[in-house]
């Protein structure tokens, strides 16, 4: 038995040479089958990616956590692989982008990064459109670039046949001496819908479950499972960072003890004295990560899910949470239940505490306006209007430069913001806008530079994701707040 630190569990990376490789569907299609196999599975997406996260979530019949050395450090990074994988028979993580891409030169936040810190063999997955032994070229370079990075196999996708196939078979085993576990013909893009793919899937999508179904078939025809198994046995033992205090992880899976530190946090909070906190779940807001809602229920609050989709009425909430998601997709249907609008600008304008990230921004705006304007809460003076190209894509840093309910003033939050919307019109104040831009476009430029992070009174919205292993502030700001809530309106 190793120490509680360690962890044994056989994995493997899923990496490509670039974007767009076919990796995510590779990736689908090993944890599905696995899955399917009767396996435990642990997926993982290495980067902020929510789309593909829930994707692998659902071919694994589990969460799906992210690791970013970007938003969080290392030693959390470890931490949370360690506590989500301990009770798995397999842990399978996607990679992003090219294996060596990172935020600089020495490819610092990288996939090839993220195996050498967890110790964990890769799968090359590698789109073989138009070429042949120059792919041996490539997967060379790969293996010698950084000998660190332990990469063990290749995936071929869009083979053009068996000729081609058996070419390129011979070429990267005789030259690089690992195995191809894998060879996919150009699968019919009828399967894997490319408007799919940038959507959530939920179970009650016929859609997504037939996409993951097709990805099943496909990884049980072309791709030698018990050869990816193998080369996820052959990992070494990770005993990472033995000092990481455990009380800052927040999701602890079926099976695992909480830290102690959080057992007495949350005994100490008896039933009358923990607040409601509503998180807004539905088809138009669905970008959540795992660890955001375990950390608001660790740092003491109890969570109750409503939907403006499916609800007039409001329920008894003490504060609010509405992440990210596609409210230009249900626009209509959001500015037709005005009802819930009023109510919940009622509730804003009262002191109800609610933070708001990207989609959850803009339906609190006034509205937005797509082939016509369509009202939205109204709780910030806000317009919103929606570009064809990403107006803020990549990681962010922020630095909080004013005094708000939710951040110190003077530190740096890392985050990602990816968002079409724009602001066709802003009626607040300069100082309503509490962060500063160090890195991406945020929510609006002034004589200052790029701002984001609407705050007023209790309500603060912002184009920026936060991670809560990364920000751990953030939680305890928004229970803190929901129980002065709570207790000024009894």
């Amino acid at each position: 038995m190793h120490h509680a630190n360690s962890i044994d569990v056989p994995r493997v990376l899923i990496a490509a040479l670039r974007g767009g490789s076919g990796k995510t569907v590779v990736s689908i299609g090993i944890i599905a089958a696995l899955a399917r196999s009767g396996k435990t599975v642990a997926p993982f997406k290495k980067g902020p990616d929510y789309i593909d996260a829930g994707w692998l979530a659902m071919a694994a019949g589990r969460p799906c956590h992210n690791l970013d050395s970007f938003l969080f450090d290392d030693q959390l990074v470890s931490q949370s692989f360690i506590s989500r994988s301990q009770h798995a028979d397999i842990a399978v993580i996607e990679g992003n982008r090219g294996l060596y891409d990172g935020l600089d030169k020495t490819g610092s936040t990288s996939s090839a990064a993220l195996s050498v810190l967890l110790q964990t063999p890769v799968i090359l997955c590698i789109d073989c459109t138009k070429s042949t032994r120059t792919m041996a070229a490539l997967v060379m370079g790969c293996m010698h670039f950084d000998p660190r990075v332990n990469i063990r196999g290749v995936v071929l996708n869009r083979v053009a046949g068996s000729r081609h196939e058996n070419l390129l078979r011979d070429c990267i085993e005789s030259y690089c001496g690992i195995p191809v576990v894998g060879a996919i013909p150009k699968l019919p893009g009828k399967d894997f819908p490319e408007r799919h793919m940038g959507l959530i899937p939920t179970p009650e999508h016929s859609w997504a479950a037939a996409s993951i179904d097709a990805a099943t078939q496909m990884a049980q025809n072309h791709i030698d499972l018990d050869a990816v198994c193998q080369i996820a046995e052959s990992k070494s033992v990770l005993s990472p960072y033995s000092s990481a205090p455990s009380c800052e992880l927040y999701v602890i899976d079926a099976g695992q003890s909480l830290p102690s530190e959080t057992l007495q946090t949350d005994a100490a909070c008896d039933k009358a004295s923990r607040p409601r906190i509503g998180i807004v779940m539905d088809s138009a807001f669905q970008f959540y990560y795992p660890e955001n809602i375990e950390a608001l229920r660790v740092a003491g609050a109890d969570l109750v899910y409503l939907s403006p989709l499916e609800m007039s009425d409001f329920p008894e909430i003490d504060g609010l949470y509405i992440g990210g998601g596609f409210p230009e997709t249900h626009a209509k249907a959001l500015s037709e239940n005005s009802r819930f609008r009023e109510d919940l600008r009622s509730r804003a304008s009262k002191g109800l505490p609610i933070y708001a990230e990207c989609g959850g921004l803009m339906y609190l705006g006034e509205s937005l306006v797509l082939d016509q304007p369509y009202p939205m809460a109204g709780v910030l003076p806000i317009v919103f209007g929606f570009s064809k190209r990403p107006q803020g894509h990549g990681y962010t840093l922020v630095t909080v430069n004013r005094d708000n309910p939710y951040f110190s003033e003077g530190i740096v939050l890392k985050g990602h913001e990816f968002h079409y919307s724009r602001v066709i019109e802003w009626k607040g104040k300069d100082e309503d806008l509490v962060f500063n831009m160090k890195k991406g476009r945020g929510f609006i430029s002034c004589s200052e530079g790029p701002k984001d992070g609407v705050c007023m009174g209790n309500v603060m919205a912002t184009y920026t994701h936060l991670h809560a292993l990364g920000c751990p502030q953030w939680a305890q700001s928004l229970v803190r707040l929901a129980k002065e809530f709570m207790k000024n309106k009894n």
